[in-house]
């Protein structure tokens, strides 16, 4: 006979994973043509096909970053232009890409006048962080591709991300702005975004049959030790010709030396660089990854060592550059250049039946596929 009867015993909710939190990123260099860009759609592209969700804010007038994933400015039904100046709602301005978990949040040329129609209002510079707050959860990454410039838009970047990533061009003149860029950082971290942090620096456009570029990569380790990313971007035509087509090099062509070069770069960011795979002409360097997970914070170390310790190696980076300008020079420096003309012991007009000397093939071009004068695709 029944005489009591049991409660119903409760049913145990699904364990339901941490909710979904973004790392933002900033790609940040106030010089042009170092490969902001390039490294926003190519390491976005990966990431992706890590199965990550990744969304790229093209916050440079010219849209580089936008037509390098597919996306036409001129017939997007909205830009970040609309998002950060008419307050529209960022979901309405994303766009997909041909990648799968690749989104794009276009730019175009309106936003050339932005910084000018953003200086009245109200919290200029956090109008961006503001406006991808209500997305931060539905995305793993959120790359912000900056402009050439320390204006108005790159600080509505550097506040909104959490971390920055400098891309540096392998030649002289775009070592000059690396300084300034840092000590903002640590401005904007100081007084705007205390969270920011660097999360390294990426050379680019690596070219290893010069001189210049490994005395650039030398310079740039040894005074950024532990915050340089052990992949190296070489120059690659590959590279180059992807964005005319809409996608990533991940995409156009995933074995090329540009593409693979990005891949290392994502697991990298991703704090899993893989043990089997060499950056091209670059030797084996110790360097700590950027982080070890999408959600979790990362680890202390040295990317994450006090803004003091980074001013410091600033200032003697800014300092090094004068013996780094004449470690190039003779050592007679009586000797003539090579590009010094003709000695006054030599005739700079030959005589009329003089034949003129055969052209050198040292520069002759080679139509190799994906490097220029030389290279494997």
């Amino acid at each position: 006979m029944l005489t009591s009867v049991e409660e119903p015993q409760p049913i145990p909710a699904p364990a339901s994973s941490p909710p979904r939190v973004a790392r933002v990123i900033a790609i940040a260099n106030q010089k042009g043509g170092v490969g902001k860009s390039t490294t926003a759609v190519n390491l976005g592209g990966w990431l992706a096909l890590e199965d990550y969700r990744v969304l790229i804010v093209d916050l440079d007038p010219q849209a580089n970053a936008s037509t390098g994933v597919g996306v036409d400015p001129r017939r997007a039904p909205a830009t970040v232009y609309d998002v950060l100046v008419d307050e529209r709602q960022v979901e309405d301005a994303i766009e997909p890409t041909a990648v799968k978990g690749l989104f794009c949040l276009p730019s175009n040329i309106d936003l050339a006048g932005a910084e000018i129609e953003m200086v009245p209002m109200l919290s200029r510079e956090m109008r961006l962080k503001r406006a991808l707050a209500p997305i931060l959860e539905q995305f793993d990454f959120i790359l912000i591709d900056c402009p050439p410039s320390l204006g108005l838009l790159t600080v509505n970047a550097l506040v909104a991300a959490g971390e920055v990533l400098v891309p540096i061009q392998c030649e002289y003149y775009a070592l000059e702005g690396v300084g300034q860029l840092l000590k903002n950082v640590q401005l904007i971290r100081s007084s705007l975004n205390a969270g920011l942090r660097l999360a390294g620096i990426v050379l680019t456009m690596y070219d290893a049959r010069t001189k210049l570029a490994e005395e650039v990569e030398n310079q740039v380790r040894g005074h950024f030790s532990g915050r340089v990313f052990k992949s190296v971007i070489p120059r690659s035509v590959r590279l180059a010709e992807a964005p005319s087509f809409g996608q990533p090099a991940a995409l156009y062509d995933p074995k090329s030396k540009g593409a693979q070069a990005y891949r290392h770069l994502a697991l990298e960011v991703l704090g899993k660089p893989d043990p089997s795979a060499k950056s091209p002409a670059l030797a084996p360097t110790s360097v700590e990854p950027a982080r070890s997970a999408v959600a979790a914070p990362p680890a202390e170390g040295p990317a994450d060592a006090p803004m003091d310790t980074l001013a410091k190696a600033t200032e003697e980076f800014e300092a090094s550059r004068t013996s780094f300008r004449t470690s190039f020079l003779p050592e007679d420096e009586s000797e003539p250049r090579p590009d010094d003309g003709p000695t006054p012991a030599e005739d700079p007009h030959p005589a009329p039946d003089e034949a003129p000397p055969e052209a050198s093939t040292a520069y002759a071009h080679h139509y190799d596929g994906d490097h220029e004068r030389g290279g494997d695709a």
